[in-house]
């Protein structure tokens, strides 16, 4: 049996004990504030008002499809609506969400530690984030941006909208990025517990620290990326517009060598909270801890060589695109070794099916679909035909949402008693999962079939015989965004109950279940002491 982990006794305060939500009150307390737990709510009520932002700008251009001609928007103010849904969605809510939000408030806690390595860093980063937000919501009040969320040149580098502020939007959040991914390197490696070592780690770290190994090494790729298209649009040097020499594909290698690695940012985190939840609420043993953590590396490395893969019919040769077509597949192999292992983790265990777990369940069945479409995808003949159709849409929704947003929810649900120590209703959270499911297959199943069928994406008007289908779809974001306001009600309405969380809601063998909910200001009141692993549920009395 190997050493691991053995929290203390889980420490149980009052509603009227200090802790880092009261200890000092005030706008400034929390805006000076170098507190991980702190900054980690700040960045969730931010990414949170950046989801629904973007959700809006969905509902509409969902709303606007819902006939073939015109229903409420016209052609320009469409494009608009999309290119600003996917450009919120990507680069304020997905990428910080999972990482910046929980990561920051459960990471330290996980690790046995008081604060992350770099606090006032880590403030920073948060504060970089409003900037480059604020520079995003400049260029919805200045024209707005209608390139989609990838900038493709040449037509950026000539649109009259505010793709310049937009652009430096993205490169202001990289630098968030960055910060909080240095941040987190850090202080894995050297705020541990003693005796914790890296096969003693819970999984959520080892996808925290794939994906901060992403973060520093491709984030920059993008940065200089954005500063030549300025460049470009300012003083025309010709980097990528053809007419002055340049090469517009040059900017596509450039932008996915950065946007391929910048899904498993947005994916790893999520699987990291599926590693989680599964063995928490099955009360067994993580099946193939070692392999699990691996692949969360296995998938960062391969991840900076499949780029291409999005380039397929943009004229690059027959050896590299069949290249990109080999290391699309073997990116799969370590993604579905994670889902093995959940599903072997789950085999006769004893499922507790809350709300947690029923996202996690979610994920599965999702991210499946997701991965499997995926492989479609990659492969050239296939991929000749479907992309840039509604397909490609469909798949990266079931990566992005299915996959990402699903395991946000499943670890909102998961630490929300202990980020604010307030338990939600749990049958309202049952009805709002099941809402969030139909509603999502409702949406993207149809545009699976219209795409094989050879319907374009972002088109404003679209042939007559695809209506049936986008009017199925766009009932079905209806639905979906039903579920999810739920969960913003229960969640809301939960917080102005007493504190009622006990340590340990779900029964948990990490070191956060081990301190109060909410957790003191320096999270514990003694060193954990080590003496069991994260997920030995084999323990007497663990096995429910």
């Amino acid at each position: 049996m190997t050493e691991v982990i053995t929290p203390a006794a889980p420490v149980h305060r009052g509603p009227a004990d200090l802790h880092y939500l009261n200890e000092h009150r005030g706008l400034r307390s929390w805006l000076t504030t170098v507190d991980h737990k702190r900054i980690g709510v700040m960045y969730l009520w931010s990414v949170l008002l950046a989801f629904l932002l973007g959700g809006i700008f969905a509902m509409l251009v969902r709303l606007e499809l819902l006939t073939p001609k015109k229903t409420i928007i016209e052609a320009d103010a469409y494009n608009q609506a999309f290119t600003l849904h996917g450009a919120i969605m990507i680069f304020l809510f997905i990428i910080p969400a999972i990482p910046a939000a929980l990561g920051n408030f459960v990471l330290p806690l996980l690790l046995g530690a008081k604060d992350v390595a770099f606090p006032r860093l880590n403030l920073a980063s948060y504060y970089v984030y409003v900037i480059g937000a604020l520079f995003a919501l400049g260029s919805m009040l200045t024209g707005g941006v209608d390139t989609g969320w990838t900038f493709y040149t040449p037509y950026s580098t000539t649109s009259n909208t505010s793709v310049s502020m937009m652009t430096m939007a993205a490169f202001i959040l990289g630098f968030s990025s960055i910060f909080t991914g240095v941040n987190f390197i850090a202080t894995i490696h050297k705020l541990r517990a003693p005796g914790m070592s890296w096969h003693t780690m819970p999984l959520f770290v080892w996808g925290t620290y794939a994906t901060a190994v992403i973060q520093v090494l491709a984030t920059p790729v993008l940065g200089i990326t954005l500063l030549l298209l300025l460049m470009e649009r300012v003083w025309e040097i010709g980097i990528f517009d053809p007419r002055l020499g340049g090469d517009p594909v040059l900017f596509q290698h450039f932008f996915w060598f950065y946007s391929h690695p910048a899904v498993y940012i947005m994916i790893l985190p999520g699987m990291a909270i599926i590693s989680e939840v599964v063995p928490t609420f099955s009360k067994k043993t993580i099946f193939g801890y070692k392999a699990i953590a691996y692949s969360s590396v296995a998938i960062a490395f391969v991840s900076f060589l499949v780029w291409g893969h999005h380039m397929f019919t943009s004229g690059q040769s027959d050896l590299a695109t069949a290249v990109f077509s080999f290391l699309t597949f073997l990116v799969a192999i370590p993604s579905a070794i994670k889902v093995f292992n959940w599903l072997a983790t789950m085999y006769r265990g004893s499922l507790d099916l809350k709300a947690p777990m029923l996202y996690a369940i979610m994920f599965l069945l999702l991210f499946a679909i997701g991965g499997l479409t995926g492989i479609f995808l990659g492969t050239i003949s296939v991929d000749v035909h479907l992309h840039d159709t509604y397909f490609v849409v469909a798949h990266f929704h079931y990566v992005m949402m299915g996959g990402t947003v699903i395991a946000f929810l499943a670890g909102l649900h998961y630490w929300w008693p202990k980020m604010f120590g307030r338990m939600y209703s749990e049958s309202w959270a049952r009805v709002a999962a099941a809402l969030i499911f139909i509603g999502f297959n409702m949406t993207f199943i149809p545009q699976f079939i219209m795409g094989s069928r050879g319907m374009p994406r972002r088109y404003y008007n679209y042939l007559d015989q695809f209506q049936p289908l986008h009017g199925f779809s766009t009932f079905g974001s209806w639905v979906l965004g039903l579920g999810l306001l739920i969960v913003a009600g229960y969640l809301l309405g939960s917080l102005r109950k007493r504190c009622d969380a006990p340590g340990s809601p779900w029964g948990g063998m990490t070191l956060e279940w081990t301190t109060s909910s909410p957790p003191i200001t320096h999270n514990f009141e003694t060193t954990p002491v080590l003496t069991h692993g994260p997920y030995d549920y084999s323990l007497p009395g663990r096995r429910a």
